[in-house]
């Protein structure tokens, strides 16, 4: 199950003697839900922009599609025009299919940036709950190995 912010926010730790600090927990669990969301709408914005570029490749597969079509009319109108008239038809069509290919490439590129960004953020994602978990986890083992003196037992009563 993925962790949300929500599961961060409504987290709650058993109290123990010489525990954390309760208000420095809560900050960090803010902090950490801050940065959460953040991440979650930078990916949900990430997810846009990849469907934004998704849509505009199908249209220009649909533009393909159609000067394809034109491809074949203007061929079979070509062969009842005079040589010149062909040439330029041909010049035409030729300008037209470096064009949309142009443009399918570019669709592509920006297809790719977008991936590489969302894939370079869910990185940051992970380095990021990694190092997190990587403090609780020594934060926890250095509590558990803290030794309880007679002083500290006094001065928690």
């Amino acid at each position: 199950m993925a962790l949300t912010p929500t599961d961060v926010h409504n987290k709650e730790f058993h109290r123990k003697m010489r525990g954390y600090a309760e208000d420095e927990v809560d900050e960090f669990l803010d902090e950490i839900v801050r940065e959460f969301e953040a991440l979650l709408r930078d990916r949900d914005q990430m997810r846009l922009q990849i469907e934004e570029a998704e849509r505009n490749l199908t249209r220009f597969h649909e533009m393909e599609e159609h000067l394809q079509r034109a491809l074949v009319v203007a061929q079979q109108t070509a062969d009842d025009l005079r040589q010149n008239a062909q040439k330029e038809a041909e010049l035409l069509l030729r300008e037209a299919q470096q064009r949309a290919e142009q443009v399918i490439e570019q669709a592509r590129t920006q297809v790719r940036e977008v991936e590489r960004d969302f894939a370079e953020r869910r990185r940051e994602l992970e380095v990021w709950k990694a190092k997190v978990r990587s403090l609780l986890e020594s934060e926890l083992t250095l509590l558990a190995n803290e030794p309880i003196t007679p002083q500290a037992q006094r001065a928690e009563a």
